[in-house]
């Protein structure tokens, strides 16, 4: 049997998703036909997870569907008889029975709600040829699992004609989760029943409980002599509207299938997997499947997702309804799913900072917008300078004090418990070429910012040029004790030499080196290690349970995000003409771009390895990642 553990996403727009592997076998908890968020896009709720799928033809019943178990087990064999698979414009298995009957199964999802079509097809044979599809159900937070209880109410509300053709049955899982819908192109059959035992490969990886029960309440039959065979599954009302199935999904793979095409490359339609609806606006998911809406994550993404693929509308509304969140000068890490703002991060409010610029910019403001926009700015740098929460506050010499034990406020953000692993308390590289940005930015309009960016320039000069070693320290000050140092070389120092910035703090012979001495020990294939490999407590191996995983995500872990500022320094350091962009474009986008097929399909994983062959890990579609190509091939690389 050939197993292709390899991922494909479907997202409905809301935060909800399908999502799973091209052999069909689930290894995650994430992985499911139906996941929507109750409150989009946060309250993802795990609710049709699989389907049980075999035809029966005059040579028997053969299976469609695999799924692994306790013990290692794979059944039935379905998996087997996959010959052919491809995601674009949606994920597509083509299946060989053994009497020469070819079946073609297509998942679909349009945004917008929280449904997802499944269309069986015969594309050979002949005679009778029956489908039967048992789904799986659960109902529970997605980052949960489900095990067998008898409070799930198998009872279904079924309206059937009685013809074989048209059923609709309402699932009620349990109270407090929204109602699962299913629309078929044939009747069902209540056949309740417990599913016990799926183990998911990738949990079990991950050191984590790894095996979960789901209820099977029931069989849908289809004649697939009659026609295509579909099943649609919804959330709550999200089918109200739909009587046939068939219609349904030729209507809403019609419309797809020419939206799907509008995208320029698969980057761009990559990126459109992020920008989802908030209330009345939108956000950006930091990642699929189990991050939310990030500040950090945002900022840094806007530019590659919205920026450089016209989106100028959302970018606007994003960064509009951003900066309502502004508290003393500080934009969120994220919300929590209670709706709870965490202000725990220095630098997401400077990178909002950036963000509006751009946005200005690409001239996609109003007056009134850009005064608001300007307020924002203004309160950022006016609420760091004078000091706001977690130690943050410019000091004397005019660089960017921050951080307090047990608090992470960079985006090395990694901690277990109260042991933050990355602490970089003190003065973060990064973080001062972040603030000498926005200190550029505001000061166009305010004369004391001006003269505090000389101070910061200066001291930066000064204090973070490590001679012995050619290259930036990553920390000066550290734990605010004065003249106190780290001198790791770490990819964060690129910024400073106007990676990912427009503003650079260092130039000349001296960025060059930056830039020549972070490609030598950082880049690989995969984006730029977090740290050198000889540096003492160096993890080639994003591997084991989540301790061993959180100690080694800055230490050593590629990160892909950081392939856009180190490619931008590169070709800047070398006087950025086309020769220089072309070349950068062969070495090091190309390389990252090939990792589309690798992880999650036509997407970049958040991580990988940093030893060889650089496995990826982490997140399987993430937006920075993602952004950072896109902004790389639209705007740096052009």
């Amino acid at each position: 049997m050939r197993l292709d553990a390899r991922e494909w996403l479907e997202p409905d727009g809301l935060g909800g998703y399908a999502m799973g592997t091209v052999d069909g076998i689930r290894t995650r908890r994430y992985h499911g036909l139906l996941v929507a968020a109750t409150r989009p896009p946060e309250g993802r709720m795990a609710l049709v997870a699989d389907l049980e799928v075999e035809v029966e033809t005059a040579a028997g019943t053969r299976a469609l569907s695999s799924h692994r178990y306790r013990g290692d087990v794979v059944h039935p064999d379905g998996a087997a008889r996959r010959v052919g698979f491809a995601w674009q414009p949606w994920p597509r298995w083509e299946y060989l029975l053994e009497d020469g009957t070819r079946i073609a199964q297509e998942v679909i999802v349009a945004p917008g709600a929280p449904q997802v079509l499944v269309r069986w097809r015969r594309l050979a044979g002949d005679g009778p040829a029956r489908l039967r599809v048992r789904p799986l159900l659960s109902g529970r937070d997605h980052h949960a699992l489900h095990h067998e209880n008898p409070a799930f109410r198998f009872d279904a509300e079924v309206d059937d004609p009685g013809s074989g053709h048209g059923a609709r049955v309402t699932w009620r899982p349990y109270d407090g989760v929204p109602a699962i819908v299913a629309l078929a192109s044939g009747g069902y059959r209540a056949a309740p029943d417990w599913y016990r035992g799926f183990r998911y490969a990738a949990e079990v990886a991950r050191g984590l409980d790894a095996e979960e029960d789901l209820a099977a309440p029931g069989v849908f039959t289809i004649d697939l002599a009659d026609g295509d065979a579909v099943v649609a599954f919804g959330a709550g009302d999200a089918l109200a509207d739909a009587t046939d199935a068939r219609a349904l999904a030729r209507e809403v793979g019609d419309a797809e299938a020419a939206r799907r095409a509008g995208f320029a490359t698969p980057l761009h339609r990559a990126a459109d997997a992020y920008v989802v609806t908030r209330g009345a606006g939108r956000t950006v998911i930091a990642g699929y499947p189990w991050f939310t809406d990030w500040g950090r994550d945002t900022f840094i993404s806007l530019r590659g997702l919205c920026l450089a693929t016209g989106r100028l509308d959302e970018a606007r509304g994003l960064v509009l309804a951003w900066s309502a969140a502004l508290s003393r000068g500080m934009l969120p890490n994220r919300f929590v799913e209670d709706g709870t703002a965490e202000y725990n991060t220095v630098d997401a409010a400077l990178w909002f900072v950036v963000a509006a610029d751009a946005l200005v910019a690409a001239d996609a403001c109003d007056a009134a917008e850009r005064r608001a926009l300007d307020e924002a700015i203004d309160a950022i740098v006016a609420g760091h300078a004078a000091g706001t929460r977690h130690r943050i506050a410019a000091t004397d010499d005019g660089l960017l004090a921050c951080g307090e034990p047990g608090i992470q406020l960079t985006w090395m953000d990694a901690r277990i418990g109260d042991r933050v692993i990355t602490p970089r308390t003190g003065k973060p590289v990064e973080i001062q070429a972040l603030w000498a940005n926005a200190l550029a930015i505001a000061g166009r309009r305010t004369p004391r910012w001006r003269d505090l960016l000389a101070r910061t320039r200066a001291a930066f000069t000064a204090r973070f040029w490590d001679d012995a070693r050619g290259h930036l320290r990553d920390v000066v000050d550290c734990d605010h004790v004065a003249g106190a140092i780290d001198p790791s070389l770490r990819p964060n120092q690129l910024f400073a030499v106007g990676g990912g910035l427009p503003l650079a703090l260092l130039d000349g012979p001296r960025a060059r080196a930056v830039v020549d001495v972070v490609e030598a020990a950082l880049w690989t294939p995969a984006g730029l290690r977090s740290l050198a490999p000889d540096a003492p407590g160096y993890r080639g191996r994003y591997q084991g349970g989540v301790v061993a995983r959180d100690e080694a995500y800055h230490q050593g872990t590629v990160w892909t995000w950081l392939t856009g500022p180190f490619v931008e320094a590169w070709v800047k350091v070398r006087g950025g003409g086309a020769d220089v962009r072309a070349e950068a474009r062969r070495r090091f986008l190309a390389p990252v771009l090939a990792r589309l097929e690798v992880a999650g399909l036509g997407h970049l994983a958040e991580i990988a390895d940093g030893d060889p062959p650089h496995a990826p890990r982490g997140c399987p579609f993430q937006a920075w990642s993602v952004a950072e190509a896109l902004r790389l091939d639209v705007d740096v690389l052009a």
